[in-house]
């Protein structure tokens, strides 16, 4: 197995050690001419203390370090960390490329959840959206994704028990980085997959192809409205995907995986938060297993919406109760972070991104 370095002028890799496996690491070591158990040790390093590089290894010999201390483990580091009253730590990671990403990690009295990122940027455009209005700029590796776990599990001193993919990019447009991130999450972390949430827009044939894994993630699906003509004017894209079509396609991965599907919808005022359209949305979603997210909007500039009264959101938790459609309020923590995602990244105005 051959282990290249990242190329800061052209963003390419090939395979940092983080990401692989037990038996991949072992290999690796053997083709490096070191004993078998060596994998071990540097499985244990990597996934359980945290190394950064080769040289951090004591265990390895002065010589071998010094051969390999060019291959990269592929960690990033903190270029910012912004701290909520809530204990919600928001990060901006610096990644070998020098391009910037957000990463949260989420505090509870009973778990440490952390929302991670699958690309830089997003080309979804999302209207209400701080990543979406900031554009695409590519996916994230493997190990880019796995990184932001262990950084924040270092930071937090604590294990993380959640993760959840709300933070920048759309997952199923990287879903081959995404599915082999899950795996090491679970395999080489130890987080359960029921733990892990997969949050999409839609993208016709990929949640299917994600129902093809096998996983046991939770699946949540960005709707934000119960037609296609509304849900087009707040999510462009949608335009390709048909609002019915979607749903039939979560109705397949529901019946393949045996998951509830999560829908997360989140409450702009005037917009999408009519009595009326919860009815709608109820329509929408009877006759299988759902639950419906409502989340109250959080402000960022240059977006023209509002937040809804607290007598609004409840109306439309009403309608929604009566339908008999399980649904919760979440509040976003954090707001003192910028909670929005992509907010904190766009108004730190990072160096390296358009």
């Amino acid at each position: 197995m051959s282990v290249t370095t990242l190329d800061p002028t052209t963003h390419s890799t090939t395979t940092p050690l983080l990401g692989l496996s037990l038996a991949e690491l072992t290999a690796w070591v053997q083709a490096q001419g070191q004993p078998a158990y060596r994998g071990k040790q540097l499985y244990q390093w990597i996934y359980q203390q945290g190394a950064k590089s080769l040289a951090d290894i004591t265990v390895f010999s002065k010589q071998w370090r010094e051969t390999v201390k060019d291959t990269p483990i592929g960690r990033s580091t903190i270029h910012h960390r912004a701290v909520s009253n809530d204990g919600t730590i928001k990060y901006l990671l610096q990644l070998q490329d020098g391009q910037i990403i957000e990463a949260v990690g989420i505090p509870s009295s009973d778990r440490l959840t952390v929302c991670v990122s699958s690309q830089v940027g997003c080309a979804m455009a999302c209207t209400f959206c701080a990543t979406g209005m900031g554009g695409f700029i590519r996916h994230l590796h493997p190990h880019e994704i796995i990184d932001q776990v262990l950084t924040i599990q270092e930071d937090f001193q604590e294990r993380v028990s959640h993760v959840v993919f709300m933070g920048m990019g759309e997952p199923l447009a990287n879903l081959t980085s995404v599915v082999k991130a899950v795996n090491c999450f679970n395999h080489d972390i130890g987080i359960s997959q029921r733990s892990i949430t997969v949050s999409t827009v839609g993208i016709p044939g990929k949640i299917h192809e994600l129902a093809q894994h096998e996983l046991q993630v939770t699946l949540a699906i960005s709707l934000h409205a119960p037609n296609q003509k509304l849900r087009t004017k707040l999510v462009p894209t949608a335009d390709n995907y048909p609002i019915d079509d979607l749903l039939d396609e979560c109705r397949d991965y529901v019946r393949i995986t045996g998951r509830r599907l999560s829908v997360e919808y989140v409450l702009l005022a005037g917009v999408n938060d009519d009595p009326d359209l919860a009815d709608e949305l109820a329509s929408k979603l009877r006759g299988f297993q759902t639950h419906v997210n409502l989340i109250p909007y959080n402000p960022i500039a240059d977006a023209d919406f509002d937040r809804p009264t607290p007598r609004d959101i409840k109306m439309f938790v009403d309608v929604l109760e009566q339908k008999h459609i399980a649904v919760s309020v979440r509040y976003s923590k954090g707001l003192g972070a910028t909670a929005a995602c992509g907010q904190l990244r766009a108004n730190q105005k990072v160096a390296g991104n358009s």
